[in-house]
């Protein structure tokens, strides 16, 4: 049903709403972050410097990124259910491009890909859930959603460790291919749709939406912060994180798995538990912005930690990086509400597309940053790269919490965007 339907729709007809998307968004995070796992093994395999395993795997972000905005446009026009079919088959054939390939290029292709298939891994469920569920689910649903991600997470960390024991790299995205062909079947032959909530729009009426957003000075107060906590969350969690157990914690691919097994748990629980806890705090009064500001606080707190704190609090610390990290979500929805209704899936395209640039910019970057250190004995890369890129990171997000705090006048702030200050 839709949110002026007031018939609810069967929960047969809800539930083959839900599962094929919660499958897509579920395959979207495992390739995000599958290669934070075979990341010794591509650079055993291929002889892929830090820098190359970091643009490379950063590929999934800028085709993701690049197709954030022509996808609401193709979502209201054609409606979620073909759109995310479509892209999903993209995702298949990236999977197998970068099963096949002996290079950089080709590794960077399949990735290139993959991050255009599932790039409505998340956009298009949103679209689909409010058509067919009531308004006052869709926070439920939403979060169920995000957690089904969050078990991406967590299969990319022990299961493919131990698939790694019966097969390579290869045979893991050659996998990863048949589940993505085998989510786009069930989305395109077992999610209904309805023909009449699909609306044609025009794009130059899309792109002045657009103009909108982007010349307004409310979403410029936020999404700087918000970007970069994302940015630090998925550039970190997603590659460097796999890499940073090994050199600097000590950990064979075994503990690796582990170690980022329970940060994926984590994660998963962040998305739901913080959900709620963010409504809760709403009701009695405390804005969601409010919890997003001083929960992206904790995450640099965190990251502090990780810079500082001894090896031997790996697990715990990559625990509190998975769970606190969820607060970068936050956001979305908060920024999107101060605008009027009509903008407010551009609004999220919108800050999506910038996310994802800079998580393509950071993963990158860090392999850069770390290239510039010698490698150890062991050739394993020098902690002290890790340190170095994870400070800029810390420092880009600590210029941006200060520019939110301290910028323009709090007169032009919503209530929904209030925080430092009125605390």
């Amino acid at each position: 049903m839709n949110a002026t339907d007031p018939r609810p729709a069967p929960l047969a007809t809800r539930l083959r709403v839900l599962i094929p998307f919660a499958l897509a968004y579920f395959l979207s995070y495992l390739f995000r972050v599958v290669n934070a796992v075979i990341a010794p093994n591509l650079a055993a395999d291929l002889q892929v410097g830090p820098a190359d395993l970091g643009l490379l795997t950063s590929a999934y972000f800028i085709s993701f990124a690049a197709f954030q905005l022509p996808l609401g446009v193709l979502l209201d026009r054609f409606g979620p259910r073909c759109i995310a079919a479509g892209l999903l088959v993209f995702a298949a054939a990236g999977a197998l491009v970068f099963a096949a390939a002996g290079s950089i290029l080709g590794l960077s292709l399949g990735r290139a890909l993959i991050g255009l298939g599932v790039s409505s891994g998340y956009m298009a469920a949103i679209k689909a859930y409010t058509i067919w569920f009531p308004a006052h689910q869709w926070p439920r649903i939403n979060g169920l959603h995000l957690a089904a991600g969050g078990f991406g997470a967590l299969s990319a960390t022990l299961p493919v460790e131990l698939a790694l024991g019966y097969t390579d790299w290869r045979g893991v995205f050659i996998l990863l291919a048949g589940g993505s062909a085998m989510a786009a079947a069930l989305i395109f032959w077992g999610v209904p749709e309805k023909r009449r909530e699909v609306v044609s729009i025009r794009l130059s009426d899309q792109l002045k939406g657009f103009g909108k957003i982007f010349s307004s000075t409310l979403f410029w107060r936020i999404t700087p912060l918000t970007v970069f906590s994302q940015v630090a969350f998925m550039s970190v969690y997603g590659l460097w994180s796999g890499p940073w157990l090994r050199d600097v914690a000590g950990l064979d691919r075994a503990g690796i798995a582990v170690v980022l097994f329970w940060a994926a748990a984590a994660m998963t629980a962040g998305y739901v538990i913080i959900g709620l806890i963010t409504e809760r705090l709403n009701r009695m009064g405390v804005q969601p912005m409010t919890t997003a500001v001083w929960g992206m606080v904790l995450f640099m707190i965190v990251q502090v930690l990780l810079m500082a704190a001894p090896a031997s609090w790996a697990t715990l610390l990559w625990m509190l990086f998975g769970f606190i990290g969820t607060t970068g979500v936050i956001p979305y929805p908060a920024l999107a509400m101060s605008f009027p209704p009509q903008l407010a899936g551009r609004v999220s395209t919108g800050l999506n597309v910038i996310v994802f640039v800079g998580s393509f910019a950071a993963q990158w970057g860090i392999g850069a940053v770390i290239a510039w250190f010698p490698a150890t004995v062991a050739d394993r890369y020098a902690a002290q790269g890790y340190q170095t890129s994870f400070a800029i990171l810390l420092a880009l997000q600590a210029a941006c919490l200060a520019w939110y705090c301290l910028g323009t006048d709090a007169r032009q702030r919503p209530s929904e965007l209030k925080g430092c200050r009125s605390n």
